[in-house]
C-alpha cells in the first residue's frame, strides 16, 4: 500500500486512489467513443471523413465559420443573384442551343447526371447533352483508352467518339456548361470551386477529401490554369489550394479568366 493510502484509509464505500484514476479513463473513452460513433458508421459518414480531413491537412472550412464572412454568407447571394441574372440574359442563347440539340438527334436536351458536392453529397446537375443517346453505356469499352489511365475514376478521352457533332462545338465554347447555373441559383454549386465528379467520393483517397470542403464550382483554379489533362491527385491538390486562397477578389479573377479563355476558344469552364 503506497504512502497515500496510509496517511488516508479508504473510507466505507469510497473508491480508491487507483479507481478513480480507472473510471476517469473510462469516463474519457466513453465519451470518444460517443462523439466518433461506430467504426463503420465512421467509415460511411462522409462529412465526418471530410472534416477530419480538413482538420488533419489544416484547410479550412468556409461554410462552417460561425462569424459571417463572404465565403460562408455573401458567396451564396452572390453567386446565386449572378447566375440568375445571366439566366435571364442567356434565354435566347439557351434556346437556340436547345433547339440545335434537338434538330441533330432528336434526343434529350439535357444531360442530367449525379454529381459529389458539398462534404460529398450527391445531387443532380444539370448540362446541355453533347454525347449520344447511349454514352455512358460506350464508356466501359472505351475505359482503356482514358488519357487519366484505365484504373482513375476520372474519365476522359481524346478525340472521343462519343461526341455529337453540335457537342463538339458547345464543348469549345464551354455553352454545354450553362445550365448549371440552374444548380447555381438552387445552393448545390458556386460560380467558382473545384468542379463536382462523376464519381461517388467514396471512390476518393484521404488527400482528395478536402476538395469536398466548399460548393462546387462552375470553374475554378484547375480550369483556368491551363493543366487541363492533369491527374486528379494534381487536380485535387488546385482545389485545395483554391479553398485555402478563397475571397471575393480571388473568385472574381477566376471568372475574368474564364471568361478569358472561352473568348479564345479554350473552353475553360
Amino acid at each position: 500500500m503506497n504512502d497515500f493510502s496510509t496517511r488516508f484509509p479508504k473510507v466505507g464505500d469510497e473508491p480508491t486512489h487507483d479507481s478513480l484514476a480507472e473510471a476517469e479513463l473510462t469516463a474519457i473513452q466513453d465519451e470518444i467513443a460517443l462523439l466518433a460513433g461506430p467504426l463503420e458508421e465512421r467509415r460511411t459518414d462522409m462529412p465526418r471523413r471530410v472534416r477530419f480531413e480538413c482538420d488533419m491537412n489544416a484547410v479550412p472550412l468556409p461554410l462552417e465559420v460561425a462569424n459571417p464572412t463572404y465565403a460562408s454568407t455573401l458567396k451564396r447571394w452572390f453567386d446565386a443573384a449572378v447566375a440568375l441574372v445571366a439566366i435571364v440574359v442567356l434565354l435566347p442563347v439557351l434556346a437556340g442551343v436547345a433547339l440545335a440539340i434537338k434538330l441533330c438527334d432528336r434526343g434529350p436536351i439535357l444531360f442530367v447526371q449525379n454529381r459529389t458536392g458539398y462534404l460529398g453529397k450527391r445531387f443532380r446537375l444539370y448540362k446541355f447533352r453533347t454525347m449520344v443517346v447511349n454514352a455512358e453505356e460506350l464508356k466501359k469499352s472505351l475505359q482503356a483508352q482514358n488519357i487519366h489511365g484505365d484504373s482513375s475514376p476520372d474519365f476522359k478521352l481524346r478525340d472521343d467518339p462519343r461526341i455529337t457533332r453540335i457537342g463538339g462545338f458547345l464543348r469549345r465554347t464551354s455553352l454545354d456548361e450553362l445550365p448549371n447555373l440552374f444548380n447555381v441559383v438552387r445552393g448545390e454549386m458556386a460560380l467558382v470551386g473545384p468542379r463536382p465528379t462523376s464519381f461517388d467520393a467514396g471512390t476518393y483517397s484521404m488527400r482528395h477529401l478536402p476538395r469536398l470542403a466548399v460548393r462546387p464550382g462552375l470553374t475554378g483554379l484547375w480550369q483556368t490554369s491551363g493543366r487541363a489533362n492533369i491527374g486528379f491527385d494534381q487536380r485535387s491538390d488546385l482545389d485545395i489550394s483554391y479553398i485555402r486562397r478563397m475571397s471575393f477578389i480571388f473568385d472574381l479573377s477566376l471568372i475574368i479568366r474564364t471568361i478569358k479563355a472561352i473568348r479564345k476558344g479554350d473552353g475553360a469552364m
